[in-house]
């Protein structure tokens, strides 16, 4: 044995003894292995003509060959941690690290010199802490879209190519099948990798498949592997295996979530354009990074129960208006979109007499079960001293004798109002006396004339429970026949970043434009609502016309 060979056969030994193979590529590219020792008698070897670059996950193939590339043209040594497959699996792969640099040889030849280590675990102890590190800053929000799209990009496309997400509810139906268990879902986010195909439509709300009832019944993960030649998997629709096909899907993960015991959301998860379905590692990471979703989901339930409750509460005292002759009355309340909370607004009407009414509108400050309950207070406050004043009391009195009683319950910290006392004349016509304490005008729209405000010679009165001693103004005007009186809350007309002044502005123009159009008072008020999107806040709207009897 000449000393060479003693060298060689010493370096194997030190190698063997260390979790790492280490092995030499020829300029032709022809790879061979110094020692076996780690993970090398495990990964895949190129057979025939076969590249070693096919070894590399296709997810990491362009990135990790561009690497090589630069390297090769620069002789630099090349750091990288790719997912290698393993050997006599065509799906299994395992993170690597793999550490290479150029030696030349006596004739100018370069050759490359590299080792191989393990890296799975802690590539994926260092993945998991940064997937739910950024699932952990997820707030709870009012709506979900926030969690789930933190969620939806954090696995998109590094641990999957497409996700969708659900929220799950379960009712009893009639036509359901197993004992009449109907499990429903609503499309919350959806999440594809660049280059696939769009997903079909979704429907608001459908009938869960077989397999989806069993993730969730059984709160397990469910893995279909799908295979291009094999028969599709069992318990997907139809427009799903067409969508898989075209997205040449190879596996699709269906993830419960759970709060508190109750799958409350379904992520389903695919993997395509040929890539290796998760494996049981990789399906372990998902369920841990979509449970982190229950601390969120958590929190936003329950601020969605309390604004339920707000919004029972306050929808409990919005009762219809009475019916009066002459007079065809339009009320409605809209709450804000889902990311809002419930408003303490309210509108009101009572009969004092025949051919009188009390009309009160007004908004609590807050947003919260607190304001709603306010507000159900001084709305019955107010409705009590109305009733009590009868017909010929001032509305500025009234509102001043409700100042001092709220003031004195130490109730809401604001609360806006108009308040408005209707008389019906001989001619058919409603005699209209209001006081404005700091609310939005109320809009009178004649029958023959442009819309108008009504409001004083100065700004409107201040707010309840601002001062202890406020002297209230009483304001008229006269409905005849055909003309309309709308009373509403802020919601209708602010804006975030709009004056006051110019929304008042365009809601009298876009007023005028439908009594153009020669729309009907309960149309006319449903068109001047903003679209769900676009509501920011509560909106309650009682409008008044005079008409004939009967």
């Amino acid at each position: 044995m000449n000393e060479d060979d003693s060298l060689l056969r010493r370096y194997q030994a030190l190698l063997g003894a260390v979790p790492q193979s280490v092995w030499v590529m020829s300029p032709a590219g022809v790879v061979t292995l110094l020692d076996g020792g780690g993970i090398a008698g495990e990964l895949w070897r190129p057979d025939g003509d076969a590249s070693w670059m096919d070894a590399v996950h296709p997810k990491d193939r362009e990135w990790f060959e561009r690497a090589w590339l630069r390297a090769t043209r620069r002789r630099s040594a090349l750091d990288a941690t790719v997912r290698v497959r393993l050997d006599g699996s065509p799906d299994r792969f395992r993170y690597v690290k793999i550490i290479a640099a150029p030696v030349q040889d006596r004739n100018g030849e370069v050759e490359w010199v590299g080792t191989t280590t393990d890296a799975e675990d802690h590539w994926r102890t260092r993945m998991r802490e940064r997937l739910l590190a950024r699932m952990a800053a997820v707030p709870a929000a009012h709506d979900l879209s926030e969690a789930f799209l933190t969620t939806a990009a954090a696995v998109v496309p590094e641990l999957a190519d497409a996700v969708a997400i659900f929220r799950v509810r379960n009712s009893v139906e009639a036509d359901a099948p197993s004992g009449g268990l109907a499990t429903a879902a609503s499309p919350e986010r959806v999440e594809l990798a660049p280059g696939l195909p769009p997903l079909p439509p979704l429907d608001d709300a459908f009938l869960l498949g077989p397999v989806a009832r069993q993730a969730i019944d059984s709160q397990q993960a469910r893995l279909l592997v799908l295979s291009p030649q094999g028969a599709p998997p069992k318990g997907l629709s139809d427009a799903s295996l067409q969508w898989l096909r075209k997205a040449r899907a190879t596996g699709v993960a269906l993830i419960p979530v759970l709060v508190d015991g109750q799958a409350v959301a379904l992520a389903t998860i695919a993997t395509c354009r040929g890539n290796p379905p998760p494996d049981e590692a990789d399906l372990s990471l998902l369920q841990d990074v979509f449970q982190q979703m229950s601390g969120p989901l958590r929190r936003t339930m329950e601020l969605q129960n309390i604004r339920d409750k707000a919004l029972a509460l306050q929808q409990s005292f919005l009762a219809a208006p009475p019916a009066a002759d002459g007079l065809a009355i339009t009320a409605l309340y809209r709450p804000a979109d889902s990311a809002a909370e419930v408003g303490g607004d309210w509108y009101d009407a009572v009969r004092l007499s025949t051919g009188s009414l009390a009309v009160s509108i007004g908004d609590i400050a807050g947003h919260d079960l607190d304001a709603a309950t306010a507000m159900g207070r001084v709305n019955s406050i107010l409705r009590g001293l109305a009733y009590d004043s009868g017909p010929a009391a001032s509305p500025a009195v009234t509102l001043r004798r409700l100042d001092r009683i709220v003031q004195a319950l130490d109730s809401p910290s604001m609360v806006t109002a108009v308040h408005a006392i209707m008389r019906r004349q001989t001619d058919g016509g409603w005699r209209v006396a209001l006081s404005n304490a700091g609310h939005p005008p109320p809009l009178l729209i004649p029958r023959d004339a442009p819309s108008r405000y009504v409001h004083g010679l100065t700004a409107p009165d201040p707010p309840l429970c601002v001062a202890d001693t406020l002297v209230r103004t009483t304001l008229h005007t006269v409905l005849r026949e055909g003309d309309a009186l709308v009373l509403y809350t802020d919601g209708l007309v602010e804006r975030p970043d709009t004056d006051i002044g110019d929304s008042l502005r365009h809601l009298r123009e876009q007023t005028d434009a439908l009594v153009r159009q020669g729309l009907p008072l309960p149309a006319l008020i449903s068109r001047l609502l903003p679209s769900v999107q676009n509501r920011r806040d509560d909106i309650a709207v009682i409008a008044l016309q005079a008409r004939p009897d009967g």
